[in-house]
């Protein structure tokens, strides 16, 4: 009796082994050509983007790249099946500066273009960008101010000229980044831009993010999953029912 239950012991253990195995190559493989989670820890991409979003990004929309592959081995260099984004696409990529850290912005320029801000207005082939009014943004501080709290901020809805839509934050009328010369995107790059203008590191900075090559795509942001307070933990699950930003769930990213 007791060879008999020590033999089923051990083939029990060996199933549970190997479906856990099985388990994590199928997370692996869907993490890698498929689908990989992120959170946002910054304001830069408020209001579209809150501190505390988690978010799916699809991994095959640009094609693959080594930054595709868990830890980023350099076996290989460029794209595979890769395609470009769209202009309005909010696109997860890796620091050209530092490529171990990721960031997330829209994609204003493509190949060619020539970037501009004059006097808080977005030029692209010298042709400013349509934009109107909204009313005022009200919710977390998208500005940095000191002691946070609620806040109330000019916001704008900007219009692409492939006809994408969505909305800006303007903290300050003369921002430390509202008058730019002009940016003329290089060949298999893109300029990327944060939302809540005056408080986004970007492409404007060319000494910190500046212009992004193709390779250092990761993938498109598609739908916010779970959504969190912003100084709130998601692990402190006892604090959901009034931390969670329930309304955010299943969100479609634009």
């Amino acid at each position: 009796m007791s060879v008999t239950s020590g033999t089923k012991t051990e083939s029990g253990v060996g199933e549970t082994v190997r479906v856990v195995i099985h388990a994590l190559l199928i997370a692996l493989v869907i993490r890698t050509f498929l689908f990989q989670p992120f959170n946002i820890p910054s304001g830069s991409m408020k209001a579209t983007l809150l501190v505390g979003d988690y978010l799916f990004v699809s991994k095959y929309s640009y094609g693959y790249s080594h930054y595709s592959i868990p830890l980023s081995p350099p076996l290989f260099s460029g794209r595979i099946w890769g395609s470009d984004p769209n202009r309005g696409d909010i696109v997860v990529f890796r620091l050209p500066k530092d490529d171990t850290t990721d960031y997330i912005k829209r994609v204003i320029g493509l190949p060619g273009d020539r970037i501009q801000m004059k006097d808080g207005l977005l030029y692209i082939n010298d042709t400013p960008v349509e934009r109107q009014r909204m009313s005022e943004y009200v919710g977390e501080d998208p500005c940095g101010s000191e002691g946070g709290g609620i806040s109330r901020v000019k916001r704008w809805k900007e219009t692409l000229p492939n006809g994408v839509s969505y909305e800006t934050l303007d903290c300050a009328d003369n921002g430390y980044m509202d008058n730019t010369n002009v940016y003329t995107v290089p060949p298999g790059h893109f300029f990327m831009m944060g939302d809540n203008r005056d408080n986004s590191t970007d492409s404007r900075f060319l000494g910190q993010v500046g212009y992004v090559p193709r390779e250092n795509l990761i993938g498109r942001a598609q739908m916010i999953f779970f959504s969190i307070g912003e100084g709130e933990h998601a692990w402190m699950f006892w604090r959901w029912p009034w931390a969670v930003r329930w309304n955010r769930f299943f969100k479609i990213v634009r």
